[in-house]
């Protein structure tokens, strides 16, 4: 006679969620959109450094006159012999 096992169904284990194919796909869209934003504002950011821009700013006249160093007046020879009181 012939003996027949009738095992039941295995369950899916917790690292088997049955939707691989499923996350691999978000990934894979995940990835391409980060890369597209990345290009989308990356490539003028880096084009525009290399570029020299010349930004042309008016300076404002101002008609303010310098103060006037004080004049200080040194003598030629100074005496440094003191004499003190007694």
């Amino acid at each position: 006679m012939t003996t027949i096992v009738n095992s039941p169904t295995p369950a899916a284990s917790s690292n088997d969620s049955g939707g691989n194919g499923l996350m691999f796909l978000i990934g894979v869209l995940v990835l391409v959109g980060f890369m597209a934003a990345l290009f989308y504002f990356g490539y003028p950011i880096v084009r525009n450094m290399t570029q020299q821009s010349q930004i042309s700013v008016p300076t404002p006249q101002v008609n303010v006159e310098a103060p006037q160093a004080p004049q200080v007046v040194v003598p030629d020879k100074i005496d440094v012999n003191v004499t003190q009181p007694k």
